[in-house]
């Protein structure tokens, strides 16, 4: 494993900060991360939130949350993390309330300070306006907006537009955790660091790619939210198009933060748009109903309403989409994501076309065309499939079999969480791993299309069980190009 090189001493201040996502990710990620060395003792971590806690209070809740998910981790080492936590009592939207955070800052104006909005989009701008009218931005403060920017084209413009006022550009960081895991990372090292792969990236070779995003947890205690985003908003708008970009974008001429972003802005502007005429046959939208997952008896979305209440929020989408350039012309890409999903799996898939001519004996077995799975979660690796010649003088027989890379069992460790990495990345100033305005903006004119698509042919829900891999038009959509899903 690399070397773990201490960040510079930090402010960090947690707009809510009694949230699930400070609760559940970004403070379980600073602790690991303190553990490791990689944050100083002269660092600070603010919570901020509404609610009338003291500092006590509001380590006790961290401290209580951390045993929750991983009781192990709360050793001797919890004690001297806590000592870099405070909690401020504020409302965003009360411009009164915001002495106290003035006061925890003042004389802090030359540290580098990160503002992480772990809030509902809405109050973005409202607090990025709030710390400018109390002069607490200066040249070293980061703000960091976590996903969903916005909900369309029109309000995620709107958001960029207030926070672009008080920051420049290269001040915002637009977090989508997908591109801190450890597999995404190596979408670059695969492709770039290898001789062998890049001459084979194109659509002369390829037949089509797959990516799945599977889940087999239903919405839980997200229904409010999720009751008026729906899978596509919540996933493909962002997941699943930065996968997308990082699979098809051509190579860049560094790592560098624009150079990266350049390539993947090129893949969003070549998609093809997807609309009223095309969303039958190119997009299937479905809602789960009751089932079973992992052997235990699970509701279905609509059961969990509120009586009387019915929803037309779609839980799974499959679509089918090209990239209109040189290298991808006419190579579909098809995507799918979805809750109660019979496990969860993600997973990038490169199906390679098949041989032109098999010298081999085809009435007894044929030659499978080769494919190269990159999994994501929950095991992160590599699986190349290729023909191999069974062992022994029976004959010459072909069988399938896979060249397997699993990174815990390669590098012997088991990867950290991808907020881990984009935290480190956020204090060191390095925005390659987050999303550019023209990057967000871009998706959702495309996302919107679909959406509005949808609404003019009236395309109705399909309903799949709960503990399957979706409705039956997804399968339908690959059947009718004579291609399957690899999974389910």
């Amino acid at each position: 494993m690399a070397e773990l090189i201490p960040v510079e001493a930090f402010d960090l201040i947690i707009f809510g900060g009694n949230g699930d996502l400070a609760s559940r990710k970004l403070l379980p990620a600073l602790f690991h991360r303190f553990c490791d060395g990689q944050i100083t003792n002269d660092s600070r971590i603010i919570g901020v939130g509404r609610e009338e806690l003291d500092q006590a209070a509001f380590i006790g809740n961290v401290k209580q949350a951390f045993e929750t998910i991983n009781p192990l981790a709360v050793d001797k080492k919890f004690q001297p993390f806590s000592a870099l936590i405070d909690y401020v009592q504020l409302d965003a939207l009360d411009h009164g309330s915001w002495k106290k955070l003035v006061e925890r800052l003042k004389g802090h104006e030359h540290k580098a300070t990160t503002v992480y909005l772990a809030t509902h989009p809405t109050l973005f701008g409202s607090i990025a306006n709030g710390l400018s009218k109390n002069g607490l931005i200066h040249d070293q403060m980061r703000i960091v907006l976590e996903k969903p920017v916005g909900h369309d084209y029109e309000s995620a413009s709107n958001i960029n537009d207030e926070v672009g006022t008080c920051f420049r550009e290269n001040q915002v960081f637009r977090i989508d955790h997908y591109l801190g895991k450890e597999t995404v990372q190596n979408l670059l090292a695969l492709r770039f660091g290898n001789s062998l792969f890049e001459p084979l990236w194109r659509r002369e070779v390829i037949d089509h790619v797959q990516i799945t995003v599977a889940e087999d947890l239903g919405v839980e205690s997200r229904l409010d939210f999720y009751n008026r985003t729906g899978a596509l908003r919540d996933m493909v708008q962002n997941h699943l198009m930065q996968l997308v970009c990082l699979v098809a974008m051509e190579p860049p001429s560094s790592l560098s933060d624009d150079s990266v972003r350049d390539e993947k802005i090129k893949v969003l502007r070549a998609l093809k748009p997807i609309g009223a005429g095309e969303v039958k046959t190119h997009t299937v939208r479905g809602q789960y109903t009751a089932g079973a997952v992992a052997g235990e008896a699970v509701n279905g979305y609509a059961e969990q309403l509120k009586d009387g209440e019915s929803s037309q929020t779609e839980t799974f989408v499959a679509i089918k989409l090209e990239v209109d350039n040189w290298r991808w012309s006419g190579i579909p890409f098809y995507l799918r994501t979805g809750k109660r999903l019979e496990r969860k799996h993600s997973e990038i898939l490169i199906q390679f076309k098949q041989v032109p001519h098999s010298i081999f004996d085809t009435e007894h077995f044929s030659t499978l065309p080769n494919r190269l799975s990159i999994m994501l979660q929950p095991d992160e690796g590599m699986k190349l499939n290729i023909m191999a010649k069974e062992p022994g003088p029976g004959g010459f027989k072909l069988k399938p079999v896979s060249l397997d890379l699993s990174f815990e069992q390669t590098f012997g460790v088991k990867y950290p969480d991808s907020y881990e990495r984009l935290l480190m990345e956020i204090f060191r100033g390095n925005q390659a791993l987050f999303m550019r305005r023209d990057e967000i903006e871009t998706a959702w004119q495309w996302t919107d299309s679909i959406l509005e698509g949808w609404e003019s042919a009236s395309q109705s829900l399909e309903y799949y069980k709960a503990g399957s891999w979706g409705p039956t038009g997804a399968f339908l959509m690959l059947d009718r190009d004579d291609r399957h899903w690899a999974t389910g």
